[in-house]
């Protein structure tokens, strides 16, 4: 979903840290703050896609990822973003079930309406 989210019309993505221009498909999801913490894990601000390079092999750009998401969001989101991963949060099977069949449809609505 966040693949194709960041992409034009083109399926192309441009890297939220480096700004290098990839297909969607050849791309990761970054996350910001790191997925093991569950409280911001599936919060799509905290979420944007980067190249493998940067995600992989950069240990995700940090500082850069930060500096693109207060560009984006303001301060205060990013803030936000870092007080709350370290709330404790569990997901019940049936938020889990919803956040999955959500998104599976979010990638059926995008993909139909960037005909890809």
């Amino acid at each position: 979903y966040i693949r194709l989210r960041d992409s034009d019309e083109y399926g192309m993505i441009t890297c939220i840290t480096c700004g290098k221009r990839v297909r969607w498909k050849s791309s990761d999801a970054g996350h910001f703050i790191g997925r093991r913490h569950m409280s911001v894990r599936w919060d799509a601000r905290n979420v944007h896609a980067q190249c493998v390079d940067c995600n992989r092999f950069k240990d995700g750009e940090n500082s850069k990822y930060e500096d693109a998401l207060i560009r984006k969001y303001g301060k205060a989101i990013v803030e936000g973003l870092k007080d709350a991963k370290n709330e404790v949060k569990q997901f019940a099977d049936n938020e889990l079930d919803f956040l999955i069949r959500y998104y599976t449809k979010q990638v059926k609505i995008l993909l139909k309406s960037k005909s890809l």
